[in-house]
């Protein structure tokens, strides 16, 4: 991590099982997701050394997700961002500490996808990642924003989407 920036990562949570009978929110991962999950944790861990803090969703899909990552770092399990609209996803992240350098928000499509995009546009944006992730946003799929404000002021197009990783 450099000083003069700080990291925002936005993970979907992995594939999910349907178990009949099961609520959605109460929704296990599947086993294929439980690979993908130890993959994005692994991706995580040997490109992003110290996450300072985890934005989760409730969900349980979410939350196996991250604890699949085997990331180390203090985490909020949010109730709002399970089934949130972008702009709850963004609120969220608002609230966060600016002492926090590197944030992981684990959560669902079509937010994540909508928030990456969104939040993009500051110069180093790689045009050709903004189009994969409005492609498709895959589970376990990460976008990677680099932020040069304080959380408090991230807004629409003040970040620069400069990467996105489909561990499989």
């Amino acid at each position: 991590m450099r000083d003069e920036h700080r990291t925002l990562i936005l993970l979907r949570h992995a594939k999910s099982d349907y178990p009949p009978g099961v609520d959605d929110h109460d929704r296990p991962l599947a086993r294929r997701g439980i690979r993908e999950a130890t993959l994005a944790g692994d991706w995580l861990r040997a490109n992003v050394p110290v996450v300072d803090e985890v934005l989760c969703s409730t969900a349980m899909r979410t939350r196996e997700t991250f604890e699949r990552t085997a990331v180390q770092a203090p985490i909020r399990y949010l109730d709002e961002l399970y089934d949130a609209s972008p702009g709850t996803v963004i609120a969220s992240i608002n609230e966060v500490d600016d002492d926090v350098r590197a944030l992981l928000v684990v959560g669902h499509e079509p937010a994540m996808s909508a928030v990456a995009l969104g939040l993009a546009g500051a110069p180093g944006t790689d045009a050709a990642v903004a189009h994969q992730i409005s492609e498709k946003f895959p589970t376990s799929g990460m976008a990677i924003l680099r932020v040069t404000t304080g959380w408090e002021g991230l807004e629409l197009g003040t970040a620069a989407l400069v990467g996105f990783q489909v561990p499989r």
